[in-house]
């Protein structure tokens, strides 16, 4: 069956700064090549030997999700009359409520006033007291869910609906009543419980407001089918017009490697009969030794011959006496080797003159020396035509690694830097590079990045879903211009719900360890089960290596899913600034 066009898109008005939480504990072991490894006890269909199973005997899962009738919508939830989960109580006298205020965020606000007979408060900062909203929904569409709280310090509130963690967000703490809105939520007709936990933080709760979404529109497939290099090879234009061409309607599947084998794709394969598209490696240095890199570039090109396509990225060892990836590890400061002298197409010899002469910092220098052994690395790529999905810096807007610890001047420095050097010095023709600095602030040069990426991990016990606040809270940082990726994720994210909530991303990059196998070579079961995904790399909203080498003959895949790309003009103004906007639903990154 052929794809139906919504008639309304998502545009979650979310901050990206939180789609990237604090240093990743779950994930520290992973970055220094250490699998993560589970302690379940191993069941009796675990101790069996794997199978490869002929894909033919995988079904197809087509596209499905409920039929969205849009209907205009605005009921008010009193929170005095809905049931109270532990001991609550109402306050307040009756007032009229006049006409709302903004606050510092633009957003609305009743200045010590409230609606109906009065607010709920007595929650405590236990995280043991709730409110539970029982709201009918008048069509089957997405939502936009506005509680009106009060706090007089920030506190953390949990929303689930019908029993499942929908997300969380962070209350303001002025004191005055303020609505915070979910965006996009989608319930189906009739009735949905709607709970509202706050988890370490009084609160006055007032009401909930159900209003239909209106902003879905905003949310397009239009990149560009150019690569920013414009002295790009022939290859890396080919895989980026392949990319274009497919954006919105297939999620291209990827997987990262723990190490130069294929044992993470092999798996997958063992169990859903498919292989991803996309071979992810996780480069890393050791000090000044990139040995361990060299041996990645090899299995990239093995994968290259497969005809798959490769991604790269870079657990970069920062230059010093302390050498590491985190900021708190490493005596280096990018700050201190800043130079406003443009050093990007020199040789070495120059650059170490500059440094021996006290014309830049020795920081510098160090900086210069770990990106040239890095680009040898990538030539060895170039030199046999291969193009690359390349993802430096990554996650910069988090203070856990040091090449965005030091602020957003310092990184974007870093970045030109590398930019102008790998494609102008090195003549790096072959890559396509990839911004992954979660925020607005630490954005870089939209000449110098083809695709906008986010890397997600949620808790194990939460659904992934499609993700749809962050594709759309990052498509408004860097307009509908640029290819969204999510180019780190704990879990693949649900096909069904990303062409239902149109958050349809470019590609995935499941991490490796925990979040795929367990520390028996088997399939883990943490964050998803066989059958999701089975359902995963069978649906066909997913595009796998045997359907990716199918469209590079120049055939169609049937059923087609997705929306055609826009042929409007991609050049609107992204300039406005995000800080007016309702709280993201922060995600706990494992």
């Amino acid at each position: 069956m052929k794809f139906r066009r919504i008639s309304s898109f998502i545009a979650a008005m979310l901050l990206v700064c939180s789609l990237a939480s604090c240093k990743k504990t779950g994930k520290e072991g992973d970055a220094a090549g250490k699998a993560a490894e589970t302690t379940e006890a191993p069941t009796e269909e675990e101790t069996e030997q794997p199978t490869t199973v002929p894909p033919d005997l995988f079904p197809d899962y087509p596209i499905s999700y409920p039929e969205i009738t849009t209907q205009e919508t605005g009921d008010l939830y009193e929170a005095e009359y809905a049931v109270f989960n532990g001991e609550l109580s109402i306050s307040g006298e009756k007032k009229d409520v006049p006409q709302p205020a903004t606050d510092r965020y633009g957003r609305e606000v009743y200045i010590e006033v409230f609606s109906g007979e009065g607010y709920v408060t007595g929650f405590g900062e236990e995280g043991k007291k709730s409110v539970t909203f029982r709201v009918e929904a008048p069509s089957t569409q997405h939502y936009d869910l506005a509680f009106s709280i009060s706090s007089e310090a920030a506190a953390d509130c949990k929303v689930l609906i019908d029993g499942h963690e929908q997300t969380t967000f962070t209350t303001i703490d002025d004191g005055e009543f303020t609505l915070i809105t979910i965006y996009g939520v989608f319930l189906t007709e009739g009735s949905s419980e709607i709970e509202l936990i706050p988890e370490n933080g009084d609160i006055k709760l007032d009401y909930l407001r159900l209003k239909n979404n209106t902003t879905l529109g905003e949310l397009k497939y239009s990149a560009g089918k150019d690569t920013v290099n414009k002295e790009a090879a022939e290859s890396a234009k080919e895989l980026k017009k392949f990319l274009t061409d497919n954006y919105g309607r297939y999620i291209i599947s990827g997987q990262y490697c723990s190490d130069n084998t294929n044992k993470e794709l092999d798996l997958i394969y063992e169990n859903t009969g498919k292989y991803p598209v996309i071979r992810f490696s996780a480069m890393h240095n050791s000090g000044d030794s990139f040995d361990t890199a060299a041996k990645d570039i090899k299995a990239c090109e093995d994968w290259h011959k497969k005809g798959g396509i490769v991604g790269l990225m870079w657990y970069w060892e920062a230059p010093g006496k302390t050498r590491s990836v985190y900021a708190e590890e490493t005596d280096f400061r990018l700050s201190d080797a800043f130079t406003e002298t443009d050093i990007s197409g020199m040789s070495q010899e120059e650059i170490k003159a500059l440094y021996t002469s006290g014309k830049i910092p020795e920081g510098c220098y160090a900086l210069i020396q770990d990106l040239d052994s890095m680009a040898a690395q990538l030539l060895a790529l170039k030199d046999k035509g291969i193009p690359v999905l390349w993802r430096p810096l990554h996650e910069s807007s988090g203070d856990w690694f040091w090449w965005g610890s030091d602020g957003p001047d310092a990184y974007t420095w870093l970045w030109e830097l590398m930019y102008k050097r790998y494609t102008g010095f090195f003549g790096l023709d072959n890559l396509i590079w990839i911004w992954n600095g979660q925020s607005d602030s630490y954005t870089v040069n939209k000449d110098t990045f083809d695709i906008a990426s986010v890397d997600i991990y949620l808790d194990s016990k939460r659904e992934f879903g499609s993700r749809f606040e962050q594709f759309a809270a990052l498509q408004k940082i860097v307009g509908p211009d640029k290819l969204i990726a999510l180019s780190e994720c704990s879990c693949i994210p649900d096909a069904d719900a990303a062409f239902r909530d149109n958050a349809v991303w470019s590609f995935f990059g499941l991490w490796y360890g925990k979040y795929i196998e367990n520390n028996r070579g088997r399939l883990a079961k943490e964050y998803m089960d066989k059958d999701y995904l089975i359902h995963a790399y069978n649906s066909d909203g997913i595009l796998t290596l045997d359907e990716y080498r199918t469209l590079l003959s120049g055939e169609k895949l049937t059923p087609e899913y997705g929306t055609e790309p826009s042929t409007e003009d991609s050049t609107a103004d992204t300039t406005e600034e995000t800080s007016g906007e309702e709280p993201a639903a922060e995600e706990s990154n494992e």
